[in-house]
């Protein structure tokens, strides 16, 4: 009894302390992200203070946490989006991932952590925050710019690009042999394209079968398909997080609207219980060791975002403006990047990645939402000082005669 009245006062403690800071962070319109990572540093192991009994169910509330994250964002796309974004926008992902993924793995390799840990870095710098990005857009009133369809499908490939990605780095993350290692990334693979091919051609069939008038019923159906596919997605080495992402691929129409709006609260809840187990395992003394590193990485890759989205929106035909304003936009890194950085943690590959991933996303996650706001008016105010300073030297050397005119 004394163990289940502990575990009670913990966890209701950073639920209650998750809604307060959620409420903060709502009222001065930035992220809760880096508050939730505050909050497990301080609850942590070195933290002011660390858990005891609920830890091990901080542990599963953060994995469904995760799976409930990918599970929104397949519902925000059909397939059929998912078909024209990669036939209509690959080049603008492959600029993405060549300009953002490779400071990460030249930052892991410089600091001596080896291929694996490279792999994982490059995943950590290459993906945006689509949760935080969406929110941006809304506040700043952008969702109908010009502008916001190119970022729109940058983020779309990066988080598709998840469905390939996430198997490979489970692979290489389980440290298998050459041919072991092979035939899991294989079968991981070929399961994810399995299941992204169901999702493409019986994606009505499953919608219908699914949907419900009865949102409790919906609620289970939804809640138990996505965590049978998420565990047999991690049976066959493709992890739960893929797995949940095609399920919500897969559901379109009333029925993903519904189990949208049903699944919002849940997963709002749980994914900040996965922020602070993140937190939870990185202790705060092992920050400012990486803390140079990771300023140094997120202001190369807060510059590559910005050019990553001016060259996407200029490709598209957008105004000057709208490319900056595109660039600054996808700057912020969140959720995915902790995931991504979560399951190298897990594997214990390299100590000090958590703590270097922990900083970046912090910095990103705050200095995001800035850039979105001012890169465009700051650009604006610099090419047009410069353009001021060079037009008195083309209006001289415009009224300076030719040399036939001379002579």
């Amino acid at each position: 009894m004394h163990s289940s009245a502990r575990f009670l006062i913990e966890f209701g403690a950073i639920i209650l302390a998750l809604g307060l800071l959620g409420r903060f962070a709502a009222r001065f319109q930035f992220s809760p992200i880096p508050l939730y990572l505050l909050a497990g540093l301080a609850f942590g192991e070195g933290g002011l203070l660390p858990l005891g009994t609920s830890e091990e169910f901080v542990a599963i509330g953060a994995e469904i946490g995760v799976i409930l994250l990918l599970l929104m964002l397949g519902l925000e796309y059909t397939a059929s989006d998912l078909v024209s974004n990669l036939k209509t926008q690959y080049s603008a992902g492959l600029v993405d991932a060549a300009l953002n993924a490779l400071p990460g793995a030249a930052m892991a390799l410089l600091l001596g952590w080896g291929p694996v840990a490279a792999v994982v870095l490059a995943g950590v710098t290459w993906i945006s925050s689509s949760g935080v990005i969406a929110k941006v857009l809304g506040d700043l009133g952008r969702l109908g710019n010009r502008e916001t369809p190119v970022i729109l499908s940058i983020l779309v490939l990066e988080d598709l690009s998840m469905a390939v990605y996430l198997p490979i780095i489970t692979a290489l993350l389980a440290g298998t042999g050459l041919a072991s290692g092979s035939l899991t990334l294989v079968v991981a693979l070929g399961a994810a394209a399995l299941v992204l091919l169901v999702a493409v051609r019986y994606g009505r069939h499953i919608s219908r079968f699914v949907s419900s008038d009865d949102p409790e019923k919906l609620l289970l159906v939804v809640l138990g398909l996505t965590l049978l596919v998420a565990g047999l997605a991690q049976q066959l080495q493709v992890s739960a997080a893929v797995g949940a992402f095609l399920v919500g691929i897969a559901l379109s129409g009333e029925a993903a609207e519904g189990a949208h709006s049903l699944l919002s609260p849940l997963r709002d809840l749980f994914a900040a219980v996965f922020f602070v187990f993140f937190g939870l395992h990185t202790d705060p003394a092992s920050i400012p060791p990486v803390l140079l590193p990771a300023l140094a990485l997120a202001v190369v890759t807060a510059g590559t975002k910005i050019a990553t989205g001016y060259w996407a929106a200029r490709r598209a035909g957008i105004s000057a403006k709208g490319r900056w304003r595109a660039g600054g936009t996808l700057v912020a890194r969140g959720e995915f990047s902790i995931v991504i950085a979560g399951l190298a943690v897990t594997a214990g590959i390299e100590p000090s990645l958590g703590p270097l991933a922990t900083a970046y996303v912090l910095i990103l996650v705050i200095v995001g939402p800035l850039s979105a706001r001012y890169t465009e008016p700051l650009a604006t105010r610099l090419t047009g000082r410069r353009r001021d300073k060079a037009a008195p030297v083309a209006d001289a050397k415009s009224t300076a005669p030719e040399p036939h005119e001379v002579a």
